[in-house]
C-alpha cells in the first residue's frame, strides 16, 4: 500500500480506508454497480416498453396535460429535456455548497435516495395520474445524474493519478455487469410472468404488471448496494473553522473554481473537447434504440422487440471489455492519444451506421458501439480527474464536467432531431454526429500543446 501523503488525513473513514487503498477504491467503484441499473432498466429498456404499452392499451396517442393535448413521444422527450436542464442548473450550485460545508456524501445520499424512491414510484405510473408518473420519472433522472456527478467528484479524493484510469474503468465495468444481471431478471419476469406468480389484474395484463415490479426492483437494488459505498466513502473534504452563510459562501466557492478553470489552459481545452465529443456520445446512447426501430428491416414486431433487447444487452456486455482495453491503452500510450483514437473509431461507426439495413448490420454496429462507449466514458472521467489542480473543491470542479455533459445531451439530441426531421431520415443525422466526433478529435490534439505567452 502506498504511504499516505501529508494532508490526506481527511480521507480516513470509520473503517480506516485511506486514499489509494483497495477497500476505498472498490467501495467507490461499487456505486456504479448500485446505480447503473437505472440507466439500463429505466432509461433504455423496460420503461420505454412500459410507457408505449400504456398508450397502446388505452388506444390513444395523446394525453391531456398542462392544459392541452400532447403526443406520448414529445411528452416524455420534453420531460427529459427539462430534467437535464434542471440538473445542469442545480449541480454546480449544490456542489459549491457541498465543497464549502465539506459534506458532499450527505448530498450524494439525498439524491441517491431521491432517485431510487422515484424509480419505485413509477410502479404507480398511469395515464389517469400522469402528473405523479411524470414527477417520478423527472426526479428519477435528477437523483441518478446528480448523485453520479458527486460520486465522480470523489475520484481524485480516493485514488492517486496512476490508479484513476483503472478504477474508473472498473467502475463502469461493474455497472455494466450489475445492470445486465438485473435486466435479465426483469426481462424474465416480463416475458414469462406466470413463472413468477404474476397474474393479470385490474384490467392490466401480467406483462405490464411485471414491468411495474421491475421498477420496484431497481429502487431496492440501488438503495441496498449503495450502502457499501456510503459506509466507506469519507464525509467530504474536511474544512477548518465554522461554516456560515452557506448559500453565499457556496456560490463564492463555485466562483473561485470557475476562475481557476479559466486560467488552467490544459483543463479548459480538455473540457471544451469533452463537451463536443460527449454531445455525440450521449446522443448515440439515447437514440440508438429509436434508430434501430425505425431504420432496420426486422421483419415483424416481435423480432423487432427481441432484436432491440439483444442489441442493448450486447452493447452493455461488450462495453466491459471496451472499458478495460481503453484503460490499458491509456497506460501504454497516454490518455489524450487514446481518446483521439477512440474518437476516430466513433467516426467510422457513424459512417457505417449510415448504411445499416439488416438486423445483423445492427448487431455489428451495437458491438462496435459497446466497445468504444465503455472506453470513452471511463477514460474521459479519469482524464478530467488527472488534470485537476491540487484542490479540496473536487465536487465543484466535477460539477462543470457534469454540466458540460448534460448541456451536450440537450443540444445534441435537439440538433439530431432537427437534422432527421428536415432531411427525412435518421441516417443523415449519423453523419452529422460523425462531424461532432471529428471536431472533438481536433480539439483533443490541442490539449497538451503549450499555451501562447
Amino acid at each position: 500500500m502506498k504511504a499516505v501523503p501529508l494532508g490526506t488525513a481527511f480521507l480516513m473513514t470509520r473503517s480506516y480506508a485511506i486514499k489509494g487503498s483497495k477497500k476505498l477504491l472498490n467501495a467507490w467503484a461499487f456505486y456504479d454497480w448500485a446505480n447503473s441499473v437505472y440507466s439500463l432498466v429505466i432509461a433504455s429498456a423496460v420503461f420505454p416498453l412500459f410507457y408505449g404499452a400504456l398508450f397502446r392499451t388505452a388506444g390513444i396517442e395523446k394525453v391531456a396535460v398542462f392544459g392541452g393535448e400532447i403526443a406520448r413521444a414529445p411528452l416524455i422527450s420534453y420531460t427529459t429535456s427539462i430534467a437535464f436542464l434542471f440538473i445542469a442548473i442545480i449541480t454546480p450550485f449544490l456542489s459549491g455548497i457541498a465543497d464549502y460545508m465539506g459534506n458532499k456524501k450527505a448530498f450524494m445520499k439525498f439524491f441517491c435516495y431521491l432517485g431510487a424512491l422515484s424509480c419505485m414510484g413509477l410502479y404507480w405510473f398511469s395515464l389517469e395520474h400522469i402528473y405523479l408518473g411524470l414527477g417520478c420519472y423527472f426526479f428519477g433522472l435528477v437523483g441518478f445524474w446528480v448523485s453520479f456527478a458527486i460520486n465522480n467528484s470523489y475520484l481524485p479524493d480516493i485514488a492517486f493519478p496512476d490508479q484513476q484510469d483503472g478504477i474508473s474503468a472498473k467502475g463502469y465495468s461493474m455497472g455494466y455487469v450489475g445492470s445486465v444481471l438485473l435486466l435479465l431478471f426483469n426481462l424474465a419476469m416480463v416475458m414469462n410472468p406466470a413463472s413468477f406468480g404474476i397474474e393479470a389484474s385490474g384490467g392490466e395484463v401480467a406483462e405490464v404488471k411485471a414491468m411495474r415490479l421491475s421498477f420496484l426492483s431497481v429502487g431496492i437494488w440501488w438503495i441496498l448496494f449503495s450502502q457499501y459505498t456510503f459506509f466507506h466513502l469519507p464525509r467530504g473534504n474536511k474544512r477548518k473553522g465554522e461554516r456560515s452563510h452557506v448559500i453565499l459562501n457556496g456560490f463564492r466557492e463555485l466562483k473561485g473554481v470557475w476562475y481557476q478553470l479559466n486560467h488552467d489552459t490544459r483543463l479548459k481545452r480538455y473540457l471544451g473537447a469533452f463537451f463536443v465529443y460527449s454531445m455525440a456520445v450521449q446522443t448515440v446512447m439515447l437514440i440508438a434504440a429509436y434508430f434501430g426501430e425505425e431504420e432496420i428491416n426486422w421483419g415483424s414486431d416481435s423480432e423487432r422487440t427481441t432484436g432491440l433487447i439483444v442489441s442493448i444487452l450486447l452493447i452493455q456486455l461488450v462495453a466491459i471489455l471496451g472499458a478495460t482495453l481503453t484503460a490499458r491503452a491509456s497506460k501504454a500510450f497516454g490518455n489524450i492519444p487514446t481518446l483521439i483514437v477512440v474518437n476516430l473509431l466513433w467516426i467510422f461507426i457513424c459512417i457505417y451506421a449510415y448504411f445499416l439495413i439488416t438486423p445483423m448490420d445492427f448487431y455489428i454496429a451495437a458491438g462496435c458501439v459497446g466497445m468504444v462507449m465503455g472506453g470513452i466514458q471511463a477514460l474521459s472521467r479519469s482524464t478530467y480527474s488527472k488534470f485537476l489542480p491540487r484542490t479540496l473543491d473536487t465536487a465543484s470542479f466535477f460539477s462543470f464536467y457534469d454540466v458540460s455533459e448534460k448541456i451536450g445531451i440537450v443540444i445534441g439530441t435537439f440538433l439530431y432531431g432537427v437534422v432527421a426531421q428536415n432531411t427525412g431520415s435518421m441516417r443523415n443525422a449519423t453523419i452529422f454526429l460523425g462531424l461532432f466526433f471529428l471536431t472533438g478529435l481536433l480539439l483533443l490534439t490541442r490539449v497538451n500543446k503549450k499555451a501562447p505567452k
